[in-house]
């Protein structure tokens, strides 16, 4: 099994092409006839409009309106996700400078999607790609379910995607920094579209956003909390200048892998006892790739020989590690290097109410020197009575993984949605979410469809 989920995993990595032919009915002035004004994405440098009798994934797939390689893997198999939404999808993107050539011909900066239910509720739900998949890989963890309810969605893919995504910008740090940016535009274009479209401004907007995404959620309500009533974070990286960050402690695994560091070591560094059924598996798809990959982004000068993840390599060489990883050690690196961590990293002083989830069995994010360090932050900065931090017991950092080593693991997906359902309760009705903590996996019962934060 594990060769196609390799195959899986690394076709979701790479840039996701879509084209911008029509899809479905064209969609001109409003939706389900009822008049509503001119569709309008103040900013964007392309645009398809179309409507859809259903706008979840289930109905989307195969065609050009979403993209299976984007979202596969994310979800358990036997996840239950609503149908039947009717209403207009915006596909587009935003300008970038120095004009960059599209995969398929043409020019892009970020691409995004912006989906526009019917029964809107007055809410927006606005996300970021996680790892470096492209802006539909939420559809099946998040846009399906907050359709259902109602919610307007958008989406971006951070502006850069692949495994080469460190290629873009100027200095370092540039391509990670383009994300914050791309959320930022992307929250105000969605917010101006949707008051446009149905004639108000949204009444509440929601961030969210897993791994990389749940890395935008936090920044997003540390620097702009005027854009947002709440988020909620899974699992997003922490990006310190002194660390912990990746550099603390993926150099180890690298080094493991190729025979220098033990088990010992590995558990200085952070990564948590009883992931050891994982290494395996993160060691032939993870460690390497996702260390050379952000190295190149901040320390693009460390080993010439191995700028990045592909340059110079087969396809089937995109997911090895770079030896010269194996000794890369962060503290002693240029001060140049810790700035350029220090322009994209966190502070802990969150704006607006925030609910972080994070797996005790992360492979990837090691849970104690990641979102353990990251609710201290908060706390540190007197925040805590915006913040709630359940430790998810059995959850690691794809809920596929689940479907081969169900005895071990637990999806963190129903978690996510009890959390979502207290954010807004908390926010709209001033209903406390349960104390942070840690949520106990259940011994029976349907672990992939139903999870609560107690």
């Amino acid at each position: 099994m594990r060769p196609s989920r390799r195959s899986t995993l690394l076709s979701a990595a790479l840039l996701a092409a879509s084209g911008f032919t029509p899809a479905a009915r064209a969609a001109g002035g409003g939706a389900g006839g009822t008049g509503r004004r001119r569709i309008a994405v103040p900013g964007a440098a392309l645009r398809r409009i179309s409507r859809h009798d259903d706008l979840t994934t289930g109905a989307l797939a195969g065609t050009p309106c979403t993209d299976a390689a984007d979202w596969s893997g994310l979800t358990a198999r036997g996840t239950r996700n609503p149908s039947g939404v009717p209403g207009v999808q915006i596909d587009g993107c935003f300008p970038d400078a120095p004009r960059r050539a599209a995969p398929h011909g043409g020019h892009h900066g970020a691409r995004f999607v912006i989906r526009l239910p019917d029964g809107w509720n007055g809410g927006l739900v606005v996300t970021g790609a996680p790892g470096t998949r492209g802006q539909y890989a939420m559809d099946t963890v998040v846009s399906d379910w907050v359709l259902a309810q109602g919610y307007a969605f958008a989406a971006t893919d951070k502006g850069n995607s692949g495994p080469d995504f460190y290629t873009d910008g100027t200095r370092p740090g540039d391509a990670l920094a383009e994300w914050n940016r791309r959320a930022t535009e992307l929250t105000r274009a969605a917010r101006a579209t949707v008051a446009r479209y149905y004639g108000h401004a949204p009444r509440r907007t929601y961030m969210t956003g897993m791994s990389n995404s749940g890395y935008l959620t936090r920044w997003q309500l540390e620097n702009h909390p005027e854009l947002y009533d709440g988020g909620v974070d899974w699992e997003g990286p922490l990006w310190r200048p002194d660390g912990p960050n990746l550099f603390t402690f993926l150099p180890t695994a690298v080094a493991r892998q190729l025979g220098r560091a033990g088990d010992e070591d590995m558990y200085a560094a952070g990564f948590t006892r009883g992931t050891e059924f994982l290494w395996p598996y993160h060691e032939e798809v993870y460690w390497g790739l996702t260390q050379k990959t952000y190295r190149a982004v901040f320390d693009p000068g460390f080993d010439p020989a191995c700028p990045g993840a592909s340059a110079g390599t087969t396809p089937g060489e995109i997911l090895a590690p770079c030896p010269s990883d194996a000794g890369y050690d962060y503290a002693a690196r240029p001060r140049s290097v810790h700035d350029a961590v220090a322009r994209i990293s966190l502070t802990g002083r969150i704006g607006k109410p925030m609910i972080t989830l994070h797996g005790t069995l992360d492979a990837l994010l090691p849970i104690g020197v990641q979102s353990d360090v990251y609710a201290r932050m908060v706390a540190d900065e007197g925040r805590s009575r915006l913040h709630r931090y359940y430790r998810i017991e059995g959850g690691t950092h794809v809920d596929g993984l689940y479907d081969t080593h169900p005895d071990r693991l637990r999806p963190i997906l129903p978690c996510y949605r009890a959390a979502f359902t207290a954010l807004t309760a908390w926010v709209e009705h001033r209903e406390e979410p349960p104390a942070s903590g840690t949520v106990a996996r259940p011994d029976s019962g349907d672990l992939v469809n139903t999870g609560s934060l107690t």
